[in-house]
Formats: structure tokens, sequence, C-alpha cells
């Protein structure tokens, strides 16, 4: 089936910063989609990328938008109270039913991340443009695969540790800087029946979504957040008559009890 992914780009620093302009012309939502399509063509995955704005976020991100999207990456920054909170509740809603989400860098702040996660999700941060150290410590987990160990990053923004986010499920990779910070860099989580994954690297002043490597994990990363193959439906809250788990079993209203979640 193909990979429906949509692209979330707050779209702010290239409107009014030179610096980013210049790195990112195109935007730098164009770029991460551009980055999805290459990558996952050349390792033949039916994927189909469409981008949505902050702009345009009362249609790309509507119900029924969403409901065609099987995962969303999220890039925000300086416009996170921007994003309507009933826009926030509803992404974070689908991630419970089974949509995939990605969020990125600054997304750690954007609502509907800390509306799934329950945390202040702050952390410690300079922008020195600095060196960053991405390193592998799940080797088996599928973002992973074919990622160098580590990824060099020749400058970026310092996350830096404590990072007021609770214990990750998997964590797939952290990060070291040139200032001696140490960070958890890609964590992931499920809630619901969705799955996250939070991956650092990627401020706007630096071109970090035109490395090979930082784009492999990306589409790394979207194919396992696709899905699984089952309704997307929030996990149910029902009364549960006893024996509702055995063969035969049904409901007050005499309807048999399905047991597929």
């Amino acid at each position: 089936m193909t990979l429906r992914i949509a692209v979330f780009g707050e779209n702010r620093h290239e409107k009014v910063d030179p610096k980013v302009q210049e790195i990112y012309p195109e935007g730098m939502h164009t770029v991460i989609a551009e980055g999805l399509r290459e990558v996952l063509a050349a390792d033949g995955v039916d994927a189909e990328v469409r981008i949505a704005l902050l702009d345009d976020v009362e249609e790309s991100l509507s119900e029924e938008a969403l409901a065609q999207t099987d995962v969303l990456t999220w890039w925000g920054h300086m416009a996170h109270d921007d994003v309507p909170d009933e826009i926030a509740e509803r992404v974070a809603r689908r991630v419970r039913e089974g949509m995939g989400l990605i969020p990125l860098h600054s997304a750690h702040y954007s609502k509907p991340f800390r509306l799934l996660l329950g945390t202040t999700c702050n952390l410690l941060w300079r922008n020195e443009g600095e060196e960053e150290r991405v390193w592998t410590v799940n080797g088996s987990h599928p973002i992973a695969r074919g990622v160098p160990h580590p990824i060099v990053i020749p400058a970026q923004e310092m996350y830096g540790e404590m990072f007021d986010i609770p214990a990750p499920d998997e964590l797939v990779f952290i990060s070291s800087f040139a200032g001696g910070e140490v960070f958890r860099s890609g964590c992931v989580f499920r809630r619901g029946k969705g799955k996250m994954f939070y991956f650092s690297p990627g401020d706007q002043d630096y071109p970090v979504y035109r490395q090979a490597e930082i784009r492999r994990v990306l589409a790394n990363a979207v194919v396992w957040a696709r899905p699984e193959e089952r309704e997307a439906a929030p996990v149910k809250i029902a009364n549960a008559p006893r024996d509702w788990f055995r063969d035969g079993a049904t409901d007050a209203e005499g309807e048999a009890i399905t047991r597929v979640i």
C-alpha cells in the first residue's frame, strides 16, 4: 500500500531570516519532503509526500486530511502558539488512533508532542554552531538501518540534558556536542495505537536536512512509524461482562464481542 506522508512546516524563519533564506530558499519543508521522496524511491517504497504549512493548517491538517495521512512529520520553532489548540488535539487524537508522528528538532516544544508526552519537554540549548555527533545506541532498531556510527554534523545548535520527557520506550540515538553536553536525540514513544519518533538534529540555521545521513534516518523513521495493518480507531473504554474474552461471548445487546484491538 502507498505510504501517505504529510510534512508539516511552520515556514516562518524562511520568511524573515536572511540566513535561513540562504540555506533553505525553497523552505525547510520542501527540503525535508524532497529528501523523503528521494530516499524512499531508492528503497522501492511506494510513497506520496505532501506539504502542510501553518498558513493553511485548517485545510492541510483537517479531519479529512489527517484521515488520509499515515505519518506526519512536524517542524516548528517560533510559532508554536500559532497552532490552534483544536489542531493540536486533532493530531494527538490521530496518533492515538494509529497515525505515526515524527517531531523534528524544536518540535519538542510543539503542542501535539507536549500533549502526547504530558511533560514540559524543556531542555538546555546553546546556538554556537558546534559539531554534533549522533551515536547509535540501538543498532537493531529499523530506524538505525544503514545509518553511519556516528553521524557527524559539522555545525548545529546544541540541545542538552536534562530533557524533561518521560523515559522513551526505546532510545535509538544519543548525541554529544563539542561543548561536552549529551542529549537523547532519537527517542521512540508509543501512544495508543500510534508510534512516534523524536529526532533532534535540524536547526534552521544549518543545512542539516541536506545531509544524506539525516535523510536516511527520516526515511527509515516514516517507514517504521506507518500504521499497523488494523483499524485506525482509539483504544476503547467499555464495560466488560464476565467471560467477555471467551469464544462466542456477547455484550448486553446480544452482539458478538470482538477481541481485535
